[in-house]
């Protein structure tokens, strides 16, 4: 028995060596293949080393390709996008719309999912390795999408009210003949039209969903009815993420295609009304001395940045979720082709309802009284009101517009939960003991910060906090965020990162329009905002100075965290501040300053191999 057990053990340590030797024989072939830079080779090995062994992941890749779809594909896609077409002369806009995309937007998106998935951390944490000195946009990022979660809310609430009220026949929008109707009510508005006329469907947005004040300066009552809604939608979002990417996996696969059926549907019903052919008509031909102005083409880098989220962090989020080896660049044009088709889809079903309401009132297309969120909750429920079955058609756009806004929404608490589960997941998870209260926390804080939109005064509440943050603060977070990425963490590293993910660097024109054409579109688009900056007002309402005052803080609560990270940065970081500001745009220095016991010390070379994963040679011993 004693040589059987020797021979046993000698067997056993044979087995061990040899499968010890093949792996750092597979190693060795490895490293063989990297780049001889040794600096570019040590932060290679210091990301695969951070990467995070428990992290979950999505079940299906597909998963994430629909939830990135959801959150690039929103409300804007359905009111935005047709209202700057009609602003801009039709189909003018598509001319720089579309080249924007190709040299602005599927670069961008493409380089925040590689670092999202290289990194495997939510945004904060991921800018704080590539560009410690810039780590404070991380924070920005998650700041800015949660006060947008806050208020983004406010619309599915209102979605829902209106579909609600869509149950009924005839629809309550559809004539002046109700209590909160004023004297001054007209079925439509046209050029001849009084200017204190208001049309049934401003009327029931004004005066019976919201019963706004006169004014910031009035708060009113709560509107019981838009709190219980609001609630609700939190409720309904809760549940479709609190699993994290397990139940949002799930969810896309409705809330993410859904719309498009209701879309085709509204599309087919619109384009058989009288009228419709000159809608469509006015999109798609365009007005080509538009093209000369320079505020149409802001407008559509503009919308494609808004439109597709980058500066956001969700979709650096949700692809840190990712399949560390997953092929990127097929989830980058998948999410950015669908949003811009739907957009294009979106326009034509808009345009065909604008020109059967132009046949209606007997005036041009471009003389129509169009603003922009009102296109929405005005405009085209007006159009409702006139088509045959007209609370079907409104039930299906108003459930349309819920399953957009809920995709948006998981994405902009996603970034939240991320964000906190990588930077205090320890001790949130003692005092919590499941992620599931952590969201439960977060979507309980962004509610009750809600509440004053769903008061009298809230729409005048929702549009400051929406002028400050999503034009102002945006603007600043995507220069940075380009300027940390792709000028000092690099586009050599980054392209190295994408090698060492998929075997393939990309290509020359992914590395010239990371290196020059989108840094120089997002700064004229920056320098082009403050220029052109105006104070936020809502109709004829302009805010009193103290409001706006207000206002530019709720931009700096996001803005802020950039110069105290870079403050906070040089002052841990040691040496002279000359040796301190090298190492601040030097990837990986905090945590090099740490003395790497912040991660395992494992000598990790690739994904496809790591020490503790080594394969062992079965025996039939």
């Amino acid at each position: 028995m004693s040589h059987k057990r020797r021979l046993c053990d000698c067997l056993s340590f044979i087995s061990n060596q040899v499968s010890h030797d093949i792996w750092a024989q597979s190693v060795k072939s490895q490293r063989r293949h990297r780049q001889k830079d040794p600096t570019l080779e040590m932060e290679l090995d210091q990301g695969k080393m951070d990467q995070e062994p428990g992290r979950p992941t999505w079940n299906r890749q597909i998963e994430f390709t629909l939830a990135g779809i959801g959150c690039a594909v929103g409300l804007g896609n359905i009111w935005r996008f047709p209202y700057l077409c009609y602003r801009s002369g039709g189909g003018a806009f598509l001319v720089p719309y579309l080249l924007m995309l190709l040299v602005m937007g599927i670069p961008l998106l493409y380089m925040e999912l590689i670092l999202g998935q290289y990194m495997r951390r939510g945004p904060v944490h991921a800018l704080a390795k590539a560009c410690p000195l810039l780590k404070g946009v991380g924070l920005a990022t998650v700041a800015i999408s949660f006060i947008m979660c806050t208020y983004y809310n406010i619309i599915i609430t209102w979605g829902l009210y209106y579909l609600f009220s869509s149950f009924q026949s005839p629809l309550p929008w559809q004539s002046c003949n109700n209590t909160w109707n004023t004297p001054n009510c007209t079925n439509h508005i046209n050029p001849n039209t009084s200017s204190h006329s208001s049309t049934a469907s401003q009327q029931f947005f004004n005066y019976r969903m919201l019963e706004r004040t006169g004014g910031v300066e009035e708060s009113g009552v709560l509107r019981w009815e838009l709190f219980l809604l609001l609630l609700l939608a939190w409720i309904l979002l809760y549940f479709c993420i609190f699993k994290g990417v397990k139940s949002t996996g799930k969810v896309v696969y409705f809330t993410a295609l859904f719309p498009y059926v209701i879309l085709l549907a509204l599309l087919i019903n619109n384009v058989q009304l009288p009228g419709a052919m000159e809608g469509i008509r006015f999109f798609i031909v365009p007005n080509w001395e538009k093209l000369l102005e320079l505020e149409v083409w802001v407008n559509a880098a503009a919308q494609i940045f808004n439109s597709i989220g980058i500066g956001f962090g969700s979709l650096m989020a949700m692809s840190s979720y990712n399949n560390f080896n997953n092929n990127i660049l097929k989830d980058t044009l998948a999410i950015s082709i669908t949003n811009s088709l739907t957009s294009i889809l979106a326009g034509f079903v808009i345009f065909s309802a604008f020109g059967y309401m132009s046949h209606l009132q007997n005036i041009p297309v471009s003389e129509l009284a169009v603003d922009g969120p009102g296109l929405v909750f005005v405009v085209y429920p007006q159009a409702f009101a006139t088509m045959p079955v007209a609370p079907l058609w409104a039930i299906l756009f108003f459930f349309m517009l819920l399953c957009l806004g809920l995709d948006s929404q998981f994405a902009m608490v996603e970034v939240m939960a991320t964000s906190l589960m990588d930077g205090f997941g320890g001790p949130l998870m003692k005092f919590l003991r499941h992620k599931e209260m952590l969201v439960l926390a977060v979507c309980s804080t962004a509610f009750l910060l809600g509440i004053p939109h769903v008061m009298q005064v809230g729409i005048y509440v929702f549009q400051l906090m929406d002028h400050y943050t999503a034009i102002v603060s945006l603007m600043f977070l995507a220069f940075f965020e380009v300027l940390a990425i792709c000028g000092l963490y690099g586009v050599r590293r980054l392209s190295a990162n994408l090698k060492e993910m998929t075997g393939n660097r990309p290509n020359i024109f992914f590395r010239v329009c990371w290196m020059f054409v989108a840094p120089l579109l997002i700064t004229i688009i920056l320098v082009f905002t403050i220029i052109q900056f105006k104070p936020a007002r809502y109709e004829d309402y302009v805010y009193p100075p103290w409001a706006q005052g207000i206002g530019w803080v709720i931009a700096m609560a996001s803005i802020i965290w950039i110069p105290l990270g870079a403050l906070h940065t040089l002052w841990v970081l040691p040496g002279s501040f000359t040796e301190r500001l090298v190492k601040s745009i030097t990837p990986y220095a905090l945590e090099n300053e740490r003395g790497g016991d912040t991660y395992p010390n494992i000598a990790v070379i690739s994904s496809l191999g790591r020490e503790t994963e080594k394969p062992h040679i079965q025996t039939n011993l």
